[in-house]
């Protein structure tokens, strides 16, 4: 299960982690955002321990989305040592997912 990342917990979870992190922003309303839920959650199985995975709701935290210029979701952003490295807006494949991450965190 990924982790819920909010505006107060960003900076200790995200840009402080000093592995890769994944961040899905998404909301409940949004068909495509759940349908890239259950894919989430795969890839946080597949890659604990080497890249943290997180979702934000961007209802209920939108001063993080805002800062990164997120305005269509999902959006997905892959950050490492507290950078924005990769950015993929829309629901993609899983081996979409997997390829940024090997490519540009691993």
């Amino acid at each position: 299960m990924a982790i819920q990342l909010t505006d107060s917990t960003f900076e200790s979870e995200v840009l402080k982690c000093d592995i890769p992190v994944l961040v899905d922003f998404w909301a409940p309303w949004c068909g495509p955002c759940r349908a890239m839920g259950p894919v989430i959650d795969e890839l946080t199985q597949e890659y604990t321990g080497q890249v943290k995975i997180g979702k934000m709701n961007v209802d209920e935290n939108p001063s993080t989305p805002s800062k990164y210029g997120i305005r269509a979701i999902p959006t997905i952003i892959l950050f490492k040592n507290g950078e924005v490295v990769e950015q993929i807006t829309g629901a993609v494949s899983k081996s979409s997912i997997k390829e940024m991450i090997s490519q540009k965190a691993l």
